[in-house]
């Protein structure tokens, strides 16, 4: 074995020499032993904290077998799902078969099961019978309550229900599974422990003092309780302010206590400290490693949390609204592992987070009082007490840049545009067009309507252009042609397709040809699935129009890549659908031509020329380019 990874197999324990082992770490993902993947990050922290931990990495869901030569773990099963959830990892917005799978070897698909963890739960019941099962990651964090199956369509039980586990931790689980991993070495049983922060369990009573949700009876066929019970939960999501939460299912509840409180950063130091090999084990080397690797290997994660709240991103359901960041101290310390990795080439690819210019909370109240219950920091606008500041991200990069070997430093995750412009100081808006862009910088104004923007939970389309006009103006400044890329969303709930169609204009006005265009996928603990699924806004329970069936969301997608020839049929018949047949034809706004008859009777269509000049100074946002969505 290369005994710089943790076990995988009874082999590498015998090499080891021990003669017992404490957790068991089931994974949907291949082993990568790098920060970026939670079964690395939390075995390495319960392996610094004394504890003996096995991976054991996608096993075969026919061979209990390849749980059973572990032997029995000694305090328990841990199982996550993976990076990201497994349907999501299968499954296109289309409900169409991924082909690949990038936390796979060799991006191979179908080595992981669909509803993973369901599985791989039933797995380790069957293999070592009545011992703790606790379930974690994405998966299981945002499936913990009834929740509604896009793929089934039909709301589910909560995944701690129907995988048998013991304990579920939600949420960035170092600080609960670190109490959880002492109560049971200190001999505590799993059903006894009902006082942990981040952890659900299954009780015959209702806690004191909880807040009681619509049971999975009642979401499951009445939908404004389902509204009803995403609210609740969204607005309980807070370490500090929280209740204990409670859903009935059958005739036990599900209870979740409260949030655990977020990492401080000599904490969040720690864990980004610990001996990881940064490299994916060495078996998968004969399959030409894990792809998902190659994103994140020259990247830094300095940063966690976003009070962004998007109304589709499952962020603030998983890490929460409170940002945590990490010191320069031990970013640096990191940037010299990369500069001295055999493969840097001089450039690290990402120093970011969930959303790249947020270093801190964006306020000091909510470390004291938590977050506020009823009104979002950036929507509609930037809350007056915001302490919008980039000046410590700015220090972050000049020192990354002054390190030798460094070439460039590029700011790869998204960059919360509404916020950035509301520095009155714009030194960081100035170095990161100067220094952090390699030519293009991605952001997301997702659409340009003020009713679709509204339930997204994002800013307006004059804060976007307000942006974009200062974007140009510095890099023209700076004599450097870069371009923004701005990432869309098709049929969000909310969207109309007249709202569609003012996207479409919109993008032909400005010369703008997204290249991608994601469609709305209604991934579980999200507002907008819960707005998807029920018709109601959770916060309001006012109706909202969903586009819903295939066709009509191919009618909106195809109006956001109206250029295309193989999207007229489809433009036409919505514009027809629309009433909109004005913007058929010759105009600056026409978003096709008119069919023309030729002399068989068939019909030929007129194809667009190229717009070659931006109408409202915009010139050069230009064509998008293929890239990964952020």
């Amino acid at each position: 074995m290369n005994s710089d990874f943790l076990p995988v197999s009874k082999s590498d324990m015998d090499a080891l020499g021990w003669d017992y082992y404490d957790f068991l770490f089931i994974s949907g993902d291949a082993y990568v032993d790098h920060p970026s993947f939670g079964t690395a990050l939390l075995s390495r922290l319960l392996e610094a904290n004394g504890y003996r931990v096995c991976i054991c990495a996608q096993p075969d869901r026919n061979k209990v077998s390849a749980l059973t030569s572990y032997g029995v773990p000694r305090l328990g099963v841990l199982i996550s799902g993976g990076v990201i959830d497994s349907m999501v990892n299968h499954y296109t917005a289309s409900k169409k078969r991924r082909s690949s799978d990038v936390y796979s070897p060799g991006g191979k698909a179908g080595l992981r099961p669909d509803r993973c963890v369901i599985v791989y739960s039933n797995m380790a019941r069957s293999a070592f019978g009545d011992i703790p099962i606790i379930i974690g990651g994405t998966e299981a964090s945002l499936r913990r309550f009834a929740h509604y199956d896009y793929w089934q369509d039909k709301v589910r039980r909560s995944i701690l229900v129907d995988s048998g586990a013991d304990m579920l931790l939600f949420g960035m689980g170092e600080r609960s599974l670190l109490s959880l991993a002492e109560a049971l070495s200190d001999g505590i049983p799993i059903n006894h422990i009902t006082n942990l922060k981040g952890s659900c369990y299954i009780s015959d009573k209702v806690p004191k003092n909880s807040v009681v949700l619509p049971s999975y009876e009642k979401v499951s066929t009445d939908k404004e309780s389902y509204a009803r019970s995403a609210a609740a939960q969204y607005y309980e999501q807070d370490s500090v302010r929280g209740k204990t939460l409670v859903q009935q299912h059958d005739d036990k509840y599900l209870v979740q206590l409260p949030q655990s409180p977020p990492l401080s950063q000599k904490e969040m130091d720690r864990v980004y400290s610990l001996n990881f090999m940064r490299a994916w084990h060495p078996s998968y080397d004969k399959d030409g490693g894990i792809p998902a690797l190659e994103e994140v290997k020259f990247s830094i994660t300095s940063s966690r949390g976003c009070f962004g709240s998007c109304s589709f991103c499952a962020l603030t359901f998983h890490q929460g609204r409170v940002v945590q960041s990490r010191s320069h101290q031990s970013i640096l310390a990191e940037a010299q592992k990369l500069i001295w990795d055999k493969d840097f080439k001089g450039y690290i690819h990402d120093v970011g987070g969930p959303t790249a210019n947020f270093r801190a909370p964006s306020c000091k109240k909510q470390l004291k009082s938590g977050t506020c219950r009823d009104r979002q920091c950036l929507y509609p606008s930037v809350c007056p007490n915001a302490e919008v500041d980039h000046s410590d991200y700015v220090e972050l990069l000049r020192k990354l840049r002054a390190l030798p070997r460094v070439k460039k430093v590029f700011i790869r995750s998204g960059i919360r545009y509404d916020y950035l412009i509301s520095d009155k100081d714009d030194t960081f808006f100035h170095e990161l067009c100067e220094h952090h862009v390699s030519g293009h910088l991605k952001v997301a104004p997702e659409h340009i309507s003020d009713n679709v923007l509204r339930y997204m939970g994002k800013p307006g389309v004059k804060q976007y252009e307000k942006f974009c006009r200062k974007f140009y103006e510095i890099n023209k400044k700076l004599g450097k042609e870069q371009y923004l890329v701005p990432y869309l969303m098709s049929s969000h709930p909310g969207s109309t397709l007249r709202d569609a169609i003012d996207l479409a204009v919109y993008l032909k006005r400005n010369n703008i040809r997204p290249e991608q265009v994601q469609d709305f996928y209604p991934t579980p603990g999200t507002l907008s699935t819960a707005m998807f699924y029920t018709g109601l806004d959770p916060r309001t329970l006012k109706k909202v129009y969903v586009p819903k069936t295939p066709h009509e969301k191919a009618l909106q997608r195809a109006l956001l890549q109206s250029s295309r020839k193989e999207n007229y049929k489809l433009v036409h018949e919505a514009l027809v659908k629309a009433n909109r047949t004005d913007l058929i034809g010759f105009g600056g706004d026409c978003l096709i031509k008119p069919e023309r008859r030729i002399n068989n009777g068939s019909t030929d269509i007129r194809r667009k020329g190229t717009l070659t000049k931006d109408k409202r100074g915009f010139k050069g946002q230009g064509n998008s380019v293929k890239g990964k969505r952020h």
